[in-house]
């Protein structure tokens, strides 16, 4: 076997690990049985054809594998314990999710804060049914938790929520009836898309540039349309990245006020840019109302938002719309939560997490082509531009093939066009940075080498 080379290997991966991967395969398939003697470094670099280096860096990558074992001046031989390899691990990039460093240990706090629940005397009642809208405490914890976003913020104006989805889904059906229409961005969350749809509505695209919505489009739009809703999301907006200026905002502000329309502020990743611009709930409170989540700043698994409601709200009505889609809040989590943001330990895994997020970031601007990529330094997603001849679906599934999944920019597009050139990237889902580092360089060689030569991407 001391002949042994790779098949053709396939582009889009570094060479090290494309040859360790086809030793895998070959070993799994029998090719390669177990004590099998394998070339020299140098034998298979001069077969192949490549750096002597480049072997020696595969050797290694087999050896980390368990798959290999190198005798001293014997040789290197399949390992007799290596057997059928398991499928490539998959990356998942497409969630948009805060990492969970090591330094944040959110997995000792979360057990610390549910043995301390056990311990509660009104632990029976958080087993019960709550408010829905929260119990006083927690509302005040959230509107503590909001403060340094909206200055003065009274506790009666804050809602405790299961979740931004819910929230949002709650404000769709408070403010719009079936068929109406909904103002956002040509390129919007996801999940607005699916509530919007179920609830009937018709999304209307406003154009925006570089700083985001712009003001004199939305006017347009607005008096064109019997559209009295807008959904925005001013800082660290998904899928694209921007984040409005100060001046944007009071634009947009201004319009609202002058054509009479109600703000939907999804600011889901506001408590994330330090510094960052006030949310438009602080420009505009009577009209806007402001969603706050603890998903992308400490973790999804609360499935904690809270809703700031203009003054003077009915809020009886507001709950019980929120009763209606959610019934409450989970206890067991606000609770969490509200400890957390009392105690200071949210705080700290806020920044822990977005300290963790601009090394990721940083780490993507070095290994994405040279401005390829648009996204907030503190952020936990990049929106990815595709050098023709891609298009996101093609890239979608190349990048899938290659073992990193990514999400398709017509995901986020809310009016049909032609196919766009880009790519929501998730940073957060990557368990460490070395594993976010190999799917990152693999998306970089998608990019530079473009595809494979039987790939249809018309």
């Amino acid at each position: 076997m001391s002949d042994w080379t790779p098949p053709a290997l396939p582009p889009g991966v570094p060479l090290y690990r494309a040859i360790a991967d086809a030793m895998a395969t070959d070993i799994g398939s029998g090719a390669l049985p177990p004590g099998a003697r394998l070339p020299t470094h140098r034998a298979l670099a001069e077969a192949m054809g490549v750096d002597l280096t480049t072997v020696t860096r595969a050797y290694a990558e087999a050896r980390a594998r368990g798959l290999v074992e190198a005798a001293t001046g014997r040789g290197t031989f399949v390992a007799d314990h290596a057997r059928k390899p398991p499928p490539p691990v998959e990356l998942d990039l497409s969630m948009n999710l805060p990492p969970q460093p090591a330094s944040a240990n959110l997995a000792a706090r979360l057990a610390r804060a549910m043995a301390g629940l056990t311990r509660r005397p009104d632990l029976s009642q958080l087993l019960n049914y709550q408010p829905s809208g929260g119990g006083e405490g927690d509302r005040l914890a959230g509107a503590r938790w909001l403060s340094g976003r909206i200055p003065d913020l009274d506790p009666a104006r804050v809602l405790v929520t299961g979740g931004a989805q819910a929230c949002l889904t709650t404000l769709l059906t408070q403010h719009l009836a079936w068929g109406e229409e909904l103002m956002t961005d040509p390129f919007t969350y996801s999940g607005l898309r699916n509530a919007a749809s179920m609830r009937g509505l018709y999304a209307t695209p406003v154009e925006g540039d570089g700083l985001g919505m712009r003001a004199d489009a939305l006017a347009l739009v607005a008096r064109n349309t019997r559209s009295r809703v807008v959904y925005l999301t001013p800082t660290i907006h998904n899928p694209t990245g921007i984040t409005m200026p100060l001046d944007r905002r009071q634009a947009l502000v201004e319009v609202a006020r002058q054509e009479n329309l109600t703000i939907i502020e999804d600011d889901a990743y506001g408590m994330l840019a330090d510094p960052g611009p006030p949310p438009l709930v602080a420009l505009a409170p009577e009209r806007v109302w402001h969603i706050s989540t603890l998903s992308k700043c400490l973790t999804p698994g609360l499935r904690v938002a809270y809703l700031v409601v203009p003054p003077g709200s009915d809020l009886p009505m507001v709950r019980t719309h929120l009763r209606a889609t959610a019934q409450m809040a989970p206890p067991l989590s606000v609770a969490v939560a509200t400890g957390w943001i009392e105690d200071g330990t949210a705080q700290d895994i806020l920044t822990a997490i977005r300290r963790e997020a601009m090394e990721r970031q940083q780490m993507a601007r070095r290994l994405l082509p040279l401005g390829s990529m648009a996204a907030h330094p503190q952020g936990h997603h990049i929106w990815l531009t595709l050098p023709p001849p891609w298009t996101d679906r093609h890239f979608a599934q190349a990048a899938r093939r290659a073992g990193a999944t990514v999400i398709p920019g017509t995901a986020f597009a809310m009016a049909p066009e032609p196919p766009p050139r880009y790519v929501r990237v998730g940073l957060g889902a990557a368990p460490d940075q070395p594993s976010l580092s190999r799917a990152l360089e693999k998306l970089a060689a998608l990019m530079r080498h473009g595809p494979a030569v039987e790939e249809d991407v018309v």
